[in-house]
């Protein structure tokens, strides 16, 4: 069977949040804050498969969704980020827009190409702390992944 034509959803992964966390120890008066930041988002990339030459591959996997970033912790530990997605497809594959019709990517010989880029982290309240503001009690949140 020969698919040459396919609808499919991608998604990227949306950022961590950031963390609102104090030091606190026995012999530490004061700690101060240190909220780590939250991990980035995966991305999705389109990669050329030089072994194929048809589309059979989407025929029943046609979601792809890239993993989140893991929110950040106490101790300023930085969150997790998100694994890429990589996409196979054969030479030549054209890439559309489908709501506008418009060719996003000619996929003819050319390097790996991101299609939706992942979420941004956000920061830990450690970032938020001045001379004025010593206990930030906020963090930022993590930004939204991408999708088509």
């Amino acid at each position: 069977m020969f698919i040459d034509k396919v609808k499919i959803y991608v998604k990227a992964g949306n950022g961590g949040n950031g963390c609102v966390s104090f030091r606190r120890e026995k012999y530490v008066a004061k700690g101060g804050p240190d909220g780590g930041d939250g991990g980035h988002g995966g991305n999705v990339i389109f990669t050329i498969d030089k072994g194929t030459n048809t589309l059979l591959a989407f025929r029943y996997k046609r979601k792809f969704v890239a993993e989140n970033g893991s929110d950040g912790g106490g101790a300023k530990f930085h969150g997790k980020n998100g694994e890429d997605i990589i996409i196979k497809v054969p030479e030549g594959t054209i890439i559309r827009d489908e709501a506008s019709g418009k060719i996003l990517k000619d996929m003819s010989g050319c390097e790996d190409w991101i299609c939706a880029k992942g979420g941004r982290g956000g920061w830990g309240n450690k970032h938020f702390a001045t001379p004025t503001r010593q206990i930030p009690m906020f963090a930022k949140s993590g930004t939204k992944g991408q999708e088509w």
